[in-house]
């Protein structure tokens, strides 16, 4: 449009979605199309077999979601949550930094704060954080929802050493730890 000459001002002050926006009427299109998105967080694992059944059932609403989440039966490693329509992945992210030595964690200083900001509680930073974009879906319901994948404190109060042998039906994750050794090691 710059230097064509077919910019014509006039015509464009006047147009009525332009007038609605100088006048604060325009309405967005996420509001006009009912998109919103919500957060939802925990500082509980989820019990397995509960949030697969959720994945399988409960996606009403949901155009996209991703974050990190923690399983009960994981304890030391970090699911990632993708979701796109209805592709969807959950694999291992890697080793949450409270299952890690902390002479393996960076030697930065801000960095090692930040981790330190993150744990929290007896399971340091093993958490639910997962962002899920909806159209017209209840937020509230999915937390609920959501939530009743948590173990229950009856659960949570039995302990890890329990909580590994809870029904779990996600594919088994392969992940190498840091202090494995490579390749290279394993042949000298």
């Amino acid at each position: 449009m710059l230097n064509t000459g077919r910019f014509d001002f006039e015509r464009a002050r006047r147009a009525p979605g332009w007038l609605k926006e100088l006048r604060g009427e325009h309405t967005p299109e996420t509001e006009t199309y009912g998109i919103r998105s919500f957060v939802f967080r925990g500082r509980v694992p989820f019990h397995p077999a509960r949030l697969w059944d959720f994945i399988h059932e409960s996606w009403k609403g949901v155009l996209r979601s991703k974050g990190f989440f923690w399983l009960a039966t994981r304890m030391d490693i970090a699911g990632v949550w993708a979701q796109a329509g209805g592709a969807c992945s959950f694999e291992p992210g890697g080793v949450w930094w409270d299952a890690m030595p902390r002479a393996e964690w960076p030697e930065d200083a801000q960095a090692r704060a930040d981790i330190e900001r993150e744990c929290v509680g007896p399971h340091g930073d093993r958490r639910q954080e997962i962002v899920f974009i909806t159209q017209d879906a209840d937020h509230e319901e999915m937390a609920r929802l959501l939530e009743a994948c948590l173990l229950t404190p009856e659960e949570l109060a039995r302990g890890p050493q329990h909580w590994v042998r809870l029904e779990d039906p996600f594919p088994e994750w392969q992940v190498q730890r840091t202090d494995a050794p490579d390749e290279d090691e394993e042949r000298a």
